[in-house]
């Protein structure tokens, strides 16, 4: 298991921020966000699920497996709370862990997000194939209508072979595909949360996005303007601003 912690140890007196990749990715999602909350007074965890980045292992198969590996992770590192930020699938994951595990939650942070993310069958097909075009498919409807980026596709350079898309994007996305209780565990998060939200998303259009959080009890929602689904490259700045700025109230 690969967890990255800004370089430094884990202080226990500290709060934990626990962060969690999308579909298919790894930690390498949060470069531009680590180093600013650990400056910030917080425990790093930017995880690498099993099968993704340095961390080894078959993929896990559902929303729910990832967030039992979460409790596991909490309880090992005897970590009595956590503010959990997710993006994208990571989103089903703190939904689901902020409903089963209350104890173990701070805050919740969802970012570019909803309680259910139907994969398209097109996808599906072409990721299980292993096909490239699985890819292309994804940063069409992820990138779509926002700035390009500096270095090319993010995407790619962390998925970057068949295997991959087979083993690791196939199986999260199917994992996406099949979790169907986020409705009802919306209901019972008790946290503070904060969801945020680009407003060109294709993946999670606003008004679906708004829908979640009218359902979460103790919610408030960040728009940001001109920024499509990966809000975590794409404005990380603001991004970040906001984050900081919710955990800290």
């Amino acid at each position: 298991m690969f967890v990255s912690t800004a370089g430094l140890q884990i202080d226990i007196q500290k709060p934990t921020i626990l962060l969690m990749h999308g579909s298919g990715l790894s930690h390498i999602v949060w470069s531009l966000h680590e180093q600013f909350y650990s400056s910030q007074g917080f425990n790093v965890l930017a995880v690498d699920l099993p099968g993704h980045g340095d961390s080894e292992g078959p993929s896990l198969s559902s929303i729910q497996e990832i967030s039992d590996w979460v409790k596991d992770l909490a309880n090992e590192l005897n970590l009595k709370k956590i503010n959990f930020i997710g993006h994208s699938q990571g989103c089903l994951v703190g939904i689901d862990f902020a409903s089963r595990y209350p104890e173990l939650i701070e805050r919740l942070v969802l970012v570019a997000g909803s309680y259910k993310l139907p994969v398209n069958q097109d996808l599906l097909d072409l990721a299980e194939a292993g096909d490239e075009k699985a890819l292309l498919l994804m940063m069409k409807w992820g990138y779509e209508g926002s700035k390009a980026f500096i270095g090319g596709n993010p995407v790619k350079k962390i998925i970057n072979s068949t295997r991959e898309i087979r083993e690791i994007l196939y199986v999260d996305l199917k994992a996406c595909n099949n979790y169907k209780s986020g409705k009802d565990s919306l209901e019972k998060i008790n946290c503070s949360t904060l969801c945020i939200f680009g407003d060109l998303d294709k993946m999670v259009p606003l008004e679906v996005g708004n829908k979640m959080a009218e359902k979460i009890k103790n919610s408030k929602v960040k728009v940001i303007t001109n920024c499509g689904h990966m809000i975590i490259f794409e404005r990380a700045f603001e991004m970040r601003k906001s984050v900081i700025e919710f955990l800290k109230k």
